[in-house]
């Protein structure tokens, strides 16, 4: 009987003591009720951007710096990695309309093609859309003729931005290794 007793005080109070555990470690977060924020009246939004994405690696002003080389002698710069600050422009030419800036950074992830894991924030400075950003994440296999990366989150007017981009390299120098690519950008946003 004892034992029968001791068994369940000891099960009961494991069960008391990780109750409490769980109550304490789900203090930092709450459900929040959307209209708090405007969030119900509000209707989202579903906006189209194209720009054009300007890398210059070469010349006397690079928007994009190498800050960590590869270290090998590869064809795929496997492990280099570029901080950049590309201005986007409205149409191909780099004299063209600037609304923005590509602000992250990108680096050489595959040892056998080249691909970029890159991660940006699309800074417009333009327009409606002045002092607000989203950020573009993933993966770009920069030899294909289109890739498509999604957009994860963003800031102003693009909060709660979700969406892709779709890029299609419109120019690239194998000399400079400059490059303008095509954004074509779907967002949803409130």
């Amino acid at each position: 009987m004892f034992t029968k007793f001791f068994f369940f005080f000891l099960l009961f109070t494991l069960f008391f003591i990780f109750a409490r555990q769980q109550d304490t470690h789900d203090d930092f977060v709450r459900t929040l009720d959307r209209k708090m924020f405007g969030l119900d009246e509000k209707q989202e939004k579903f906006s189209h951007f194209r720009l054009y994405w300007h890398d210059v690696v070469s010349g006397r002003n690079p928007s994009s710096i190498e800050v960590v080389s590869s270290g090998l002698n590869s064809t795929t710069s496997f492990g280099a990695v570029n901080m950049i600050e590309n201005p986007l422009t409205l149409e191909p030419q780099l004299n063209s309309e600037l609304v923005g800036k590509a602000q992250g950074f990108y680096a050489s992830t595959s040892q056998s093609e080249v691909t970029l894991l890159m991660a940006m924030n699309f800074a417009i400075t333009e327009g409606k859309y002045n002092g607000s950003s989203f950020t573009i994440l993933g993966r770009n296999p920069v030899f294909n003729k289109q890739r498509e990366m999604p957009v994860i989150g963003g800031s102003g007017l693009f909060r709660f931005a979700r969406g892709y981009a779709q890029l299609r390299t419109h120019w690239f120098s194998p000399t400079t290794r400059d490059a303008i690519v095509e954004y074509t950008v779907y967002l949803l946003h409130y």
